[in-house]
């Protein structure tokens, strides 16, 4: 639990005032920020962190996790959530909680641990009163301040596997492509489901039905396998495969509750596949991982077969094994 103490330190450092100096800078007027017209040109503006380098949030920002996370190029990610004073927060379709207007959701990437991490990005989800707003951040090398890149960048680093890639920070549209959902964004990973029961239960003050039903990635392994792969699958490729979408036109239907076998791509032809397909005729082929067009472009970090088509430029090794063996172990006719 926090200090008073530290309270009254981070709410100073928050407002840029210095403890027992006579110097004082303008309050941060975060629900502005978040909810105001303009675009806001550097993260700080928002005062979500009494310590931004060390990602420490400020009072009334709280951090969260994801039982499954999504891959990102080996990316640490740091998740936050900041909701108005008294507003509550609901549960909406597929469990995923309904944020007020005001809210805001802040994902911070990272690469290298201890005194050599370095922070790259910070996407921030804006809900204001026309819908939610993504922007993203890029961080200096000072590592003080991250600032508004509408466009997008690339940031060359070293992966945990040793692999040295550009990473793409995607621009203000590419956000789109992923929270994208009958022509609105929405956010997309914070689900009931995909939350402990106990961090959901100090957030909302109840454990809503069907919470913390998705296994925790570092579980995998005991995991039943087909529940661990379809939590991968939801979590990184449903909210595009799914109805509504962006990929809707694929026919395939990846999210964790679907049941039926040929919408989660079991014995299904591709739609427009093209070369992405290797000459292979099915999305899954039980007991066959390697005949599998899901396996095929998930094994591959080719441009125009990879998949997903964003946030990877590495493939995503122990997810794909992942996948490979609930394939592997499906009954065959």
């Amino acid at each position: 639990m926090r200090t008073p103490a530290f309270l009254l330190a981070c709410a100073a450092l928050a407002l840029g005032v210095s403890i027992g100096a006579n110097a004082t800078a303008p309050a941060i007027d975060r629900d502005g920020a978040i909810t105001g017209a303009a675009l806001p040109r550097t993260l700080s503006e928002y005062g979500f962190f009494c310590d931004a380098a060390a990602q420490s949030p400020a009072e009334g920002v709280t951090p969260y996790r994801l039982n499954m996370p999504l891959f990102s190029d080996g990316a640490e990610k740091l998740r936050f959530v900041y909701v108005p004073d008294g507003a509550e927060v609901g549960i909406g379709d597929q469990t995923l909680l309904d944020f007020p207007v005001g809210s805001a959701l802040i994902k911070t990437f990272a690469f290298g641990e201890g005194a050599d991490r370095r922070l790259i990005e910070t996407r921030v989800l804006l809900h204001r009163a026309d819908g939610w707003l993504a922007l993203p951040y890029v961080w200096n090398d000072a590592q003080t301040e991250a600032t508004l890149a509408l466009a997008g960048t690339r940031v060359p680093v070293t992966t945990p596997y040793g692999e040295q890639i550009n990473y793409r920070v995607p621009n203000k549209n590419q956000c789109k492509e992923c929270h994208g959902l009958q022509g609105a964004v929405t956010p997309i990973g914070p689900k009931a489901r995909n939350l402990s029961a106990e961090w959901l239960q100090a957030f909302l003050g109840s454990v809503p039905e069907g919470a913390d039903t998705m296994p925790r990635w570092e579980d995998r392994a005991s995991a039943q396998p087909e529940a661990a792969a379809r939590a991968y699958l939801d979590v990184n490729c449903a909210h595009c495969h799914r109805p509504a979408a962006t990929a809707s036109n694929s026919g395939l239907d990846l999210r964790w509750e679907t049941g039926d076998p040929y919408s989660i791509g079991i014995d299904k032809r591709p739609v427009a596949a093209g070369r992405g397909s290797g000459g292979l005729e099915f999305d899954i082929v039980p007991g066959d991982p390697e005949a599998s067009i899901l396996v095929y472009r998930m094994a591959s970090a080719e441009p125009g077969v990879a998949m997903p088509e964003l946030g990877k430029a590495t493939v995503h090794e122990e997810g794909l094994a992942l996948v490979e063996r609930w394939i592997a172990g499906m009954p065959t006719p």
